[in-house]
């Protein structure tokens, strides 16, 4: 099991806050509540084993596309 620890900032209030994500189980897309304004926040994460990185997608999910 691979956990790491990463700091991300709120897209609704701005706050920081530590998420674990959990490296092992591949790529993955989740919703996570904020501690302080308790709105959800998107996360997605995708896995590149070429380069060895882990790229961590953040975002409030109500984005609209014109």
């Amino acid at each position: 099991m691979r956990l790491l620890s990463r700091a991300i900032c709120c897209p609704h209030c701005g706050h920081h806050q530590h998420i674990t994500i959990d490296a092992s189980a591949g790529d993955q897309e989740y919703y996570d509540d904020c501690r302080i304004c308790c709105n959800p926040i998107h996360i997605r994460m995708h896995l590149d084993d070429n380069r060895r990185m882990i790229e961590l997608h953040v975002d409030s999910d109500d984005e609209q596309i014109y």
